[in-house]
């Protein structure tokens, strides 16, 4: 009779696969056991022992054979965590990445005003924009995608987790803003230069929200230039951009007269986010 299949044994044997597709093999393991079994990480430790069902053994062999041909696991579970807030996913929208919460921490230290109005463009799952509404209740958001599913994904993740201070709006940038100004502008652009081969890795993700022209640039350039416009005295912009960007979008900010400029690495010590404040 063979051995029973423990939570400790199907975690270690996964792990074994999932190494060939993932450099977090351990941990895209237990997150797969916390799914299926709708337990807590700490519960993995607690009962190693604990034996898997026949129904638990299916559901997790259905998603380990798919995420070893590719797919993510947060479009397999549906949602993603990002900054404390579980988000739903869709293939529509980029994936919240951990280095996208550097850009959150960084604009949350701002010297920004009390109601501060800030702009979060292309918003994807809502990720920033309501990471910033649930960390400053006072602050009012305007969240907008051009993207049609995006829009209504981040508006059910706005309304499931019941974040009054944010508006989600259909917009191609700053198109239906008309007159509008803002303390402070985020996003993370596409800005992924068409022809580099880091995108093999990402084929499940929407090609339009990673890639951009120019070198991945024309996105970022086109935010650059058009946030005067939209800002109010001495406000801020801070964007996410490529690990090779941050000399070009600096040079960037300060041509159009953004002062403070500077840029910080991510958790990976890759040039991640640019910003400054605009100097009028």
């Amino acid at each position: 009779m063979s051995a029973a299949l423990t939570l400790a044994l199907w975690q270690k044997q996964a792990q074994q696969q999932l190494s060939a597709v993932s450099q977090t093999a351990d941990i895209e393991a237990r997150l797969c056991l916390c799914h299926v079994l709708s337990v807590s990480n700490s519960y993995l430790y607690s009962y190693p022992e604990r034996e898997l069902t026949a129904t638990e053994q299916t559901a997790l062999g259905t998603l380990l054979t798919a995420r070893l041909q590719g797919h993510p696991l947060a479009y397999l579970f549906g949602y993603w965590h990002f900054f404390d807030l579980q988000l739903e996913v869709s293939p529509s929208t980029l994936i919240p990445r951990p280095d996208t919460e550097l850009l959150v921490e960084q604009v949350l230290s701002l010297p920004l005003p009390a109601n501060a109005k800030v702009l979060d463009l292309g918003t994807g799952t809502g990720a920033i924009a309501l990471a910033l509404a649930h960390n400053k209740p006072q602050w009012q958001l305007t969240a907008v995608d051009y993207i049609s599913e995006a829009v209504k994904l981040a508006e059910r993740n706005r309304s499931r987790l019941n974040i009054s201070n944010c508006a989600v709006l259909h917009s191609n940038w700053f198109a239906a803003l008309a007159e509008q100004r803002f303390d402070l502008i985020v996003s993370n652009p596409p800005y992924i230069d068409p022809a580099d081969n880091h995108l093999a890795a990402l084929r499940y993700e929407p090609i339009t929200a990673l890639t951009a022209t120019e070198h991945g640039l024309a996105d970022i350039r086109h935010i650059v230039q058009q946030a005067p416009g939209y800002l109010n005295q001495h406000g801020w912009l801070y964007l996410e951009h490529g690990y090779d960007q941050a000399d070009a979008v600096r040079e960037l900010l300060q041509g159009v007269g953004f002062a403070q400029v500077c840029s910080k690495r991510d958790y990976g010590n890759n040039w991640r986010i640019s910003g400054g404040c605009l100097a009028n």
